[in-house]
């Protein structure tokens, strides 16, 4: 039997599998780095569980997550998604996803890549941390506190420097898999 990280709801087999083959990997793809901005937004208050169950329809309804076309939204189609069960119905986050959709475009043309500028909070290379609790798993840090304050500079919402810490985790920027995890390999 495999150890995993003790925050792992064992029973959920969509979160056991969410753990063990994309938590923690190393990501430079633009579109999923943009969607996990978004989708770990629209956790803020939530349960990852609760985002995690409405991800598929997320990418219908934003586009699979493409700036290029979520940017291009009418307030029409973001008001119908107010009314979608299949997303969480919250008017800000909503709008949020198109804002940060802008915002990413806009970060393009000022900054280049995006994703270079987005691992640049870490140096450009996975943080490896070496938890042996939960107790020593961080909820904010200096690199998501910076991230989070560039983010909304650059004009993004709901990237508070928790969601950042998540983002950075979910993302490989930060290896936080508990060092008994099957999944922690300290580099």
């Amino acid at each position: 039997m495999k150890t995993r990280c003790p925050w792992l709801p064992a029973d959920r087999e969509l979160y056991v599998d969410y753990h063990d083959k994309e938590w923690g990997v190393e990501s430079r793809d633009p579109r999923y780095l943009f969607e996990m901005i978004n989708l770990e937004g629209a956790q803020a208050g939530l349960s990852w569980w609760t985002v995690l169950q409405k991800r598929e329809h997320y990418r219908k309804v934003f586009h699979n997550f493409a700036p290029e076309k979520v940017a291009k939204m009418k307030d029409a189609e973001l008001e119908k998604l107010v009314l979608d069960p299949g997303i969480i119905r919250h008017r800000g986050k909503i709008e949020a996803v198109r804002a940060n959709a802008q915002a990413w475009l806009e970060l393009a043309q000022r900054e280049g890549d995006p994703v270079e500028w987005l691992w640049s909070f870490v140096g450009g290379k996975p943080k490896v941390n070496s938890p042996k609790g939960m107790g020593e798993i961080q909820a904010k840090t200096p690199e998501s506190d910076a991230l989070s304050k560039a983010l909304r500079k650059a004009g993004f919402n709901f990237v508070g420097s928790t969601t950042m810490q998540a983002f950075m985790q979910a993302v490989g920027m930060m290896n936080d898999h508990t060092v008994d995890c099957f999944r922690y390999k300290k580099k």
